[in-house]
């Protein structure tokens, strides 16, 4: 071969007969965009559960993904870029962008949408944002709950967040360039160390018996408090059936509209829960753990951070023992499987039961998965015995539980009330109603539990009561409705939710709540087609999402029939 034709080849990709190629085929990699994603990755290892995690570090850094740097995450990685693509594009907080798309403007402004902050003004908080912002500056857009129900209307702006939002404030944060979150005040490491904190998992680690502690949590009569209630003690016993390795996995994707009590103590006691996580952890002989955290607690995630890395300085847990995960916009991902696969660095999608979590979880492994509430009171449990949830024991309701009150109440807050709190307790711990408000309806557990009458004042609110009625208490979201209010928007609202939030897997829930909404936004709603379609619903959605969606319709339907 003559060196005429050496150089001729040199670079040829494909070989042999007809003609080369110096490339693959499918899109090539910007060597400039391949440098940026390298140095953003630093030495992460490139693990392909660590996707989701890098797809983050992109769009915080550019306020996009764009093509070129999904192209280069995917080389970097060795991934498909299809496989890149659709993980990105399933998750609301990431702005994945096609070729030669424009990018968004550099500062996003989300406003909560969610019942609580509709009821205080969101939409028209809304209007006047893109009424007064430059949208070649600003991009402003509907968000699901942020979790701030007690400061509602509520808006974040970056990563910062403004409660009791007003026009005047957003524009004054935006001035002032305050786009990081706001750090609460916690106790640390050294503080709960020094009033006993920790003692418990040492001497559990030294000789315990996990079937005491286990036995010791089931006379407290502890639940799963993330919403579906299952006895807590008795998961530890089915993962600990399956042969390891084993892992423990958080949820801390507290979704629920309504919902903030996870929230409540992460910011004032992270270690109570943290403590209670490795003492589950211990009893189930976890290899790791995993916090997945969503992306609206940016100052949990901030606090988090910080106490497991005093954790580790302390030799409490061993460096990369716990894992904390971002998530990214997905309401799904609080479905325990869809946030498995988060974890795995997927989309959110539910997986088909059986087999369970216990037995095939992360990476095919049993995996235990806890609410962050619930660890919280593993803690106390292990540490001040079954009675420290036992403050109340009657008509088989034991113990306590934390409610998230907001909407028509004058004080909206975290209550940890007894366990079998009727509304009208609930609206008097909270303050009595707002000024003005007279009480006519509520939401007990979330959208998903639907929305009651006032007339239900002397029914419990706790697992177990209201079932009858069509309802659940689920994350014990509590949100009070008025005469002011019309329960027909409030259903809707809800179901705008579920329609926006499904995860597209299943017909009848993705095509079911599009079409219940449309079916709402009627001026009288067909009720018999709106009950069809509701039991199709129930009976064939793979989750609880679709499954419980249709509880706003029927609840509505059977108790305010005159207004639709």
């Amino acid at each position: 071969m003559s060196e005429a034709r050496g150089e001729e080849q040199a670079g040829i990709w494909k070989s042999g007969r007809g003609k080369g190629r110096r490339t693959p085929k499918g899109r090539q990699f910007d060597p400039q965009a391949l440098k940026v994603v390298r140095a953003l990755l630093g030495d992460r290892p490139r693990r392909r559960d660590l996707l989701i995690e890098f797809l983050h570090l992109v769009q915080d850094e550019y306020g996009h993904l764009s093509a070129a740097h999904i192209r280069a995450l995917a080389e970097e990685m060795g991934l498909p870029e299809a496989e890149v693509y659709e993980v990105a594009s399933f998750y609301a907080h990431f702005d994945p962008l096609r070729e030669g798309e424009a990018p968004p403007p550099a500062l996003t402004i989300r406003v909560c949408g969610s019942l609580s902050c509709e009821m205080a003004g969101a939409a028209a908080l809304k209007r006047a944002l893109e009424d007064g912002l430059d949208p070649a500056e600003v991009r402003i857009l509907e968000a699901p709950c942020m979790g701030r129900c007690d400061t509602a209307p509520t808006v974040e702006i970056g990563h910062n967040h403004v409660d009791h939002a007003t026009p005047w404030k957003v524009v004054a944060s935006i001035e002032a360039r305050e786009f990081a979150p706001r750090i609460p005040d916690r106790q640390t490491f050294l503080e709960y160390r020094a009033q006993g904190g920790y003692r418990t998992l040492a001497r559990l680690r030294v000789g315990g018996d996990w079937e005491q502690v286990q036995a010791e949590i089931a006379r407290a009569g502890l639940r799963g408090l993330g919403g579906a209630g299952f006895p807590s003690g008795k998961k530890w016993g089915f993962v600990r059936a399956n042969p390891g390795p084993r892992y423990l996995a958080v949820n801390g994707d507290e979704g629920e509209p309504g919902t903030f009590k996870d929230r409540h103590h992460l910011e004032r006691e992270p270690h109570m829960f943290l403590e209670g996580m490795l003492i589950a952890a211990w009893a189930v002989e976890a290899e790791r753990c995993y916090i997945y955290m969503r992306d609206e607690y940016p100052a949990v995630r901030h606090i988090l951070r910080q106490e497991i890395a005093a954790l580790e300085a302390a030799g409490l847990i061993a460096p990369g023992y716990v894992e904390l995960r971002r998530g990214a916009g997905a309401y799904i991902c609080g479905e325990e499987s869809a946030m498995l696969e988060s974890i795995e660095g997927r989309r959110g999608i539910p997986r088909h039961r059986p087999p369970f979590v216990a037995q095939v979880g992360l990476w095919g492994q049993p995996t235990l998965v806890h609410n962050v509430e619930t660890l919280y009171w593993v803690a106390r449990i292990a540490r001040f015995g079954a009675d420290a949830m036992r403050d109340l024991d009657r008509e088989e309701r034991i113990g306590l539980r934390n409610y998230s009150v907001s909407g028509r109440v004058k004080v909206p807050g975290v209550y940890l009330l007894p366990a079998d709190s009727t509304i009208e307790g609930i609206i008097r711990a909270a303050g009595g109603m707002a000024e003005g408000h007279v009480f006519k309806a509520f939401q007990p557990g979330g959208p998903s539990s639907g929305i009651l009458p006032a007339t239900l004042t002397d029914l419990p609110l706790d697992f177990g009561t209201l079932e009858r009625h069509g309802s659940f208490i689920g994350s014990a979201a509590v949100v009070v409705l008025s005469d002011q209010d019309d329960i027909r928007g409030a259903a809707l609202n809800m179901l705008r939710f579920f329609a926006s939030e499904s995860c597209g897997q299943c017909t009848p829930c993705r095509v079911g709540c599009e079409k219940a909404v449309k079916l709402m936004e009627a001026e009288h709603w067909d009720r018999d087609l709106l009950e069809d379609l509701s039991q199709v619903m129930v009976d064939a959605s793979i989750c609880g999402l679709g499954q419980a969606a249709p509880n706003a319709i029927r609840l509505t339907m059977k108790h305010f029939p005159g207004e639709v």
